[in-house]
């Protein structure tokens, strides 16, 4: 019998960081693809062992019968490739697929990571009211130009939902709460749609679930 691919993730997180680990990510895919797979809970990933596998000492981590690999991104597209769903067959296709999952992480995450780190990792600092309106604007720049982009479709090249939709929801879902993302009413019903997703509503489910067992435990 083959072994189930197996996810390392997080214990526990503090309780605005629940819903935002980017193990929520390969979760999803799983879920999209029919994958079962198993979890592996750490609560230190800066320790020698962990960053045998992971250098940078961050989660997720994946492992199948083949490989062991980390980053989200590159996650995604492994379980998106060993089932043959998510990303077209199409060469072409397949890298206008490729190339949203890759701009999410590298055009629009950063600026919504600068917002988070502005807005809660440096929120007492004397320079974080000063710089919050530039690091606003720049995350305005980025959805506006992808709403464009966006405009009467259903996902980002058409009626097909792909790895790259999966993770430009994931990536605007880390504006929840904040007020910015409803300012884009487009992107806005965007991100609603992947959200209501099944499959996404059972890897949020399974991923809020964990703390919730620490917690109890």
């Amino acid at each position: 019998m083959t072994a189930l691919p197996r996810l390392t993730t997080f214990a526990w997180v503090p309780a605005f960081a629940r819903g935002f680990v980017r193990d929520l990510r390969p979760r999803w895919a799983f879920e999209e693809v029919g994958q079962p797979y198993e979890v592996d809970l750490i609560r230190d990933a800066k320790t020698a062992e962990h960053r045998r596998f992971q250098p940078f000492g961050q989660v997720p981590h994946y492992r199948d019968e083949e490989i062991e690999i980390f980053e989200s991104g590159a996650i995604v597209l492994r379980i998106a490739d060993r089932a043959g769903q998510l990303i077209p067959s199409d060469p072409r296709e397949r890298l206008k697929a490729i190339q949203w999952l890759i701009a999410a992480l590298n055009t629009v995450e950063p600026a919504v990571m600068e917002f988070a780190i502005n807005e809660v990792f440096e929120a007492d600092r004397s320079w974080s009211a000063e710089r919050r309106p530039l690091v606003i604007g720049y995350i305005e720049t980025r959805l506006r130009d992808l709403q464009v982009h966006l405009g009467d479709r259903s996902w980002l090249e058409g009626n097909t939902f792909t790895v790259g939709d999966l993770m430009m929801v994931s990536v605007l879902g880390g504006l929840r709460g904040t007020g910015i993302l409803e300012r884009f009413p487009g992107l806005a019903a965007y991100v609603a749609r992947g959200e209501a997703r099944p499959a996404h509503r059972k890897a949020m489910a399974d991923h809020l679930a964990v703390f919730e067992q620490t917690v109890a435990a």
